[in-house]
């Protein structure tokens, strides 16, 4: 693919650490909940624009699935971040947005983040769960059809969680299916939600990052180590940050495969002014990111693989002393605890903001917004 530049060497090492450990967050304020690693306020996002402004994107969330990252533009990612960030400011339980809704999760593959965070924004919102844990306590186990499990969803709850190990439930469940669906990950294809609280992430650290003309200093440089084409999560974050030209300055993949982005992706690469390169040298592009995200978990076919093991970040790799590593988890070798009490540490807070960017979601897409006071 012509937009595609590609830098091909040997790995090298380094031993000198590149990082200092954070010995305490007590200074870090009240927001997010992890233990470790950088601690985003909300605020940040609230205080660079006015969370009442741009919902009209979202209205136009109401009643839809949400199934892909192309049904998103910049501006209604915008727009989700900021009400989850006012969602996160502020004790929103006390106005029970979700009361009389009822959501169903119907994990047919296994999560733990996903499907747990999920329930608790419902149940955080006052909302109602009716889980399926394992696809083989459902009739999927006596050979039924996910057309005729979603023709029993739409009398069962109001909007459909799903995760499914075919690539194709999507559209087999929404043969019959009138309900919102909202997909939270689709065999080898796509994780929308996770792509859109990795930005959710990204924006609390560094909000300029919002403005369509994002001063050239505060421009990220981007690196994702993993196999986008096969990794949904990490396909996902790929095509939503596509759309934030004048934020991205460039995209580099680190893989050992010579086309790690695939089919699905080639389009919105070409279409996309940020200029893309593919390198098999993860210290020599470490030092150049601002941004890092990682992945080797990959699904293929029907089982979790680990690819590209020799790719490990960790305090020895080059780091640049203000970059901060992205990773959706779960997490084998390739990212090392010794990140965990740094200030590169984003994916700690990048899961602890997970309930909050899904709550936005599911208010926006079950037409609750009227019910949080600040919007009107």
């Amino acid at each position: 693919m012509n937009k595609f530049g590609r830098r091909d060497s040997v790995m090298k090492n380094s031993d000198e650490p590149q990082v200092e450990e954070i010995k305490s967050n007590k200074d870090a304020g009240p927001y997010s909940a992890n233990s470790k690693g950088l601690r985003l306020s909300p605020r940040a996002i609230l205080e660079h624009h006015d969370q009442s402004s741009e919902m009209d994107c979202l209205r136009r969330l109401a009643g839809r699935s949400i199934v892909h990252p192309k049904q998103f533009d910049r501006k209604t990612v915008v727009a989700l971040c900021k009400l989850a960030a006012l969602l996160e400011n502020r004790n929103v339980e006390l106005e029970k947005p979700l009361d009389g809704k009822i959501a169903i999760t119907a994990f047919f593959e296994a999560s733990t983040r996903t499907r747990l965070s999920f329930e608790s924004a419902v149940l955080r919102l006052d909302g109602k769960v009716l889980s399926v844990p394992d696809g083989q306590v459902t009739g999927i186990a006596k050979g039924e059809s996910l057309a005729d499990i979603g023709e029993m969803f739409n009398t069962y709850g109001d909007v459909v969680i799903m995760r499914h190990p075919e690539t194709d439930s999507v559209e087999q469940i929404q043969k019959n299916l009138q309900r919102p669906l909202i997909n939270a990950g689709n065999g080898s294809g796509h994780h929308p939600t996770q792509a859109l609280i990795d930005w959710f992430a990204l924006l609390k650290w560094r909000p300029v990052l919002m403005d369509e003309c994002c001063p050239k200093d505060k421009r990220i440089h981007l690196g994702i180590v993993g196999t986008p084409g096969s990794m949904r999560a990490v396909k996902s974050f790929l095509r939503l940050s596509l759309m934030f030209t004048g934020a991205v300055k460039k995209i580099t993949v680190i893989s050992e495969m010579a086309d790690p982005v695939g089919l699905d992706l080639s389009e919105p690469i070409e279409e996309s002014p940020i200029p893309m390169e593919i390198t098999n040298d993860l210290q020599d592009v470490l030092p150049e990111l601002e941004v890092v995200y990682v992945k080797s978990i990959a699904f293929l076919g029907d089982s979790y693989r680990n690819l590209h093991s020799r790719y490990k970040v960790d305090t020895r790799c080059g780091l640049k002393p203000d970059s901060v590593v992205m990773h959706p988890l779960a997490r084998n070798e390739e990212l090392s605890t010794e990140l965990d009490n740094t200030g590169h540490n984003l994916y700690f807070a990048q899961a602890a903001g997970a309930v909050f960017l899904r709550q936005a979601l599911l208010i926006a897409v079950l037409d609750r917004l009227d019910h949080v006071v600040e919007i009107q």
